[in-house]
């Protein structure tokens, strides 16, 4: 490749964004990156029934959230501005009334009632629905007095209606298509808008594009593209379209089967390190069983060539295992960050830092998500504990239960330092001084100090609450 790959993420500002989209955006992003290109961010707002207010910004934030920064977009400036379509209109109204004085688009008059009444004609006689190209029948007399009567128009490419077309695509290789498939797509609505067809044809001329990876399901635009590119007299972009995503039954992913957005998983505690990971993969490999990268090392993979064909499902159990691998590698005071929330939501006191961080290194081992710290916490919480299984009472009451409970009492009250160390060195006395072991010697000291039959490492909850509460609990219980 001589020249430096300009690719685009052009998301439309219409709500949240889709994890299908940030694996799109991702893909784009690792593909100029380890090739040295450059990666623009576009906003696609042409489609203003659609239009939510605020949900650029919350692209902008998501996509920086997963570590993706742009070269060139809105807030971030470049050559080739503005970067908003909505900014662009006069420049696609100039190149629709290019295709209308050199015959390669026309007026369009239909109203929204007889397009869906032939619409529906056509579905009654089992044919695929499309535009039956009536306005492309009409005189430039016809025309005229139409748009002197002040009657709406769209604008319509002008498709050959005999022959076929060629192009090829990265993932999926040569594809043809028969212009009899292909309807006279809307170019300019009637509100004076372009659609996204004709928008993006424009811009990813005018800035420079050289590949457009987007999702299988633009596959079929691409020949409106394809054919927009010759009519205008431009080199088409190299295109490459990314399987689609699918749920665990293989259907395509949607909501109503899971989280489909971004800030959902975010909400939630998944690492962005964790989520990206993840994606990167549900379509891609690497050529190896190789699973943990970081986003520099995918910079450095990635390539379209192994870019698969094929559906990738989207697997929640394996992104929860990557947040754990990911949640449970941070130091300490970061993942006390992440679990803080939920920690004082449980009713922790986060104030002190060096417990706070000392408690979630101790559960990290056992944490999928940061909410996953708060069913670590009760034992730490509770003022007082209390046995609710009659057979845990029964336990207690008995007398071997006895002996461990006062034993370890009496060699606690002296015991320092307290650490989890000292406290499993303290409990081989215990066992050494009452032959009591094995169950019999741990499920009272636990049942004391948790109200649980088990859990962690006792030596190390004993440590976090402390030698004062340790025999605190522990003497409630003996009768």
């Amino acid at each position: 490749m001589t020249q430096q790959p300009r690719v685009r993420f052009a998301p439309s500002p219409t709500g949240y964004l889709h994890v299908g989209g940030l694996r799109t955006a991702l893909y784009n992003y690792l593909f100029a990156r380890r090739l040295g290109g450059t990666v623009i961010l576009r906003i696609e707002d042409t489609d203003r029934s659609r239009f939510v207010e605020g949900a650029a910004e919350n692209l902008a934030s998501t996509l920086a959230w997963a570590g993706l920064h742009f070269d060139e977009g809105p807030g971030i400036g470049g050559d080739f501005g503005p970067y908003i379509q909505s900014q662009r209109s006069d420049i696609y109204t100039a190149h629709a009334h290019q295709l209308l004085e050199e015959g390669k688009a026309y007026r369009c008059f239909c109203t929204s009632e007889e397009l869906e009444a032939s619409r529906q004609k056509q579905i009654a006689e089992k044919r695929d629905p499309a535009y039956d190209r009536r306005c492309r029948a009409l005189t430039p007399e016809e025309v005229q007095k139409r748009i002197e009567e002040g009657m709406p128009f769209t604008i319509r490419m002008k498709v050959p209606v005999v022959g076929q077309m060629h192009f090829h695509d990265l993932v999926r290789g040569e594809i043809t298509v028969h212009f009899d498939a292909i309807d006279d797509q809307v170019l300019i609505k009637s509100d004076g808008f372009p659609t996204y067809h004709l928008a993006n044809v424009v811009d990813d001329h005018l800035m420079g594009i050289t590949h457009v990876i987007r999702g299988e399901e633009w596959l079929p635009s691409a020949p409106k593209h394809q054919l927009l590119y010759d009519f205008l007299g431009w080199e088409a972009p190299a295109f490459a379209h990314l399987p689609l995503l699918l749920n665990e039954d293989r259907t395509k992913l949607s909501k109503r089967q899971g989280d489909v957005a971004v800030e959902d998983y975010r909400n939630k505690g998944f690492l962005p390190t964790a989520l990206v990971n993840f994606v990167a993969l549900l379509g891609w490999n690497p050529g190896d069983d190789r699973e943990m990268f970081t986003l520099a090392e995918l910079e450095q993979a990635f390539s379209l060539e192994r870019v698969s064909k094929a559906g990738a499902v989207f697997d929640i159990e394996k992104l929860r295992w990557f947040n754990a691998q990911y949640l449970r590698a941070l130091p300490p005071a970061e993942l006390a960050g992440h679990c803080g929330p939920w920690m004082r939501a449980a009713g922790f006191d986060t104030g002190d830092n060096t417990r706070t961080e000392a408690v979630v290194a101790a559960f990290a081992s056992y944490l999928t998500l940061p909410s996953d710290i708060a069913a670590h916490l009760p034992f730490l919480t509770i003022a007082q504990v209390t046995l609710e299984n009659a057979e845990d009472r029964l336990l207690l009451a008995g007398e071997d239960a006895q002996s461990v409970l006062k034993r370890f009492a009496d060699l606690a009250e002296t015991q320092a330092p307290w650490d989890a160390e000292t406290v499993k060195a303290l409990i081989k006395q215990v066992q050494a001084d009452t032959g009591i072991k094995g169950k019999g010697l741990f499920m009272p000291l636990r049942l004391a100090l948790t109200a649980e039959q088990h859990g962690p490492d006792l030596g190390m909850m004993a440590e976090l609450l402390g030698r004062d509460t340790c025999v605190r609990r522990v003497r409630a219980q003996i009768t």
